[in-house]
């Protein structure tokens, strides 16, 4: 597997990546509501690397690099458990400067023991019902 910076050529498939992982995974979403355009609103200030074998993108990692945040970790629905979420994490702590910080969906459980067991700490939790996300950091 590779990684490398994104390029804008590499953004259909990332578009996708995106969109099918939420829709997926966030059960607490309204699926319908999800575009490909929401790639590009959401990640317009990062700067996004991403993992690649054999000519296809299995994942990506959009990152604040100005706040040393980690804004997006999506891994293709199809290459989950494969160990592609966790080059992208070393990558991204390789990047940047401790400590990282995170934001994980309260209700994003198997995100949240992912980040937990790569050494991750919850911080606070913050937001209001039914939105409410962790805070996390990274200092190693």
């Amino acid at each position: 597997m590779n990684i490398r910076e994104a390029s804008e050529l590499d953004y259909p498939d990332l578009r996708r990546i995106y969109l099918e992982s939420r829709r997926k995974n966030f059960h607490w979403e309204n699926a319908e509501e999800l575009t490909l355009e929401d790639f590009d609103i959401d990640t317009e200030e990062d700067y996004i690397i991403l993992v690649e074998e054999d000519g296809k993108i299995l994942g990506f990692a959009a990152l604040y690099l100005a706040d040393n945040f980690i804004h997006c970790l999506f891994v293709d629905p199809t290459c989950s458990g494969k160990g592609v979420g966790g080059l992208l994490l070393n990558a991204s702590i390789n990047k940047m400067n401790t400590p990282l910080s995170l934001k994980c969906v309260s209700e994003n459980f198997k995100a949240l023991k992912f980040y937990e067991n790569k050494g991750w700490r919850k911080v606070v939790e913050e937001g209001k019902p039914g939105e409410k996300y962790w805070v996390l950091e990274y200092n190693n």
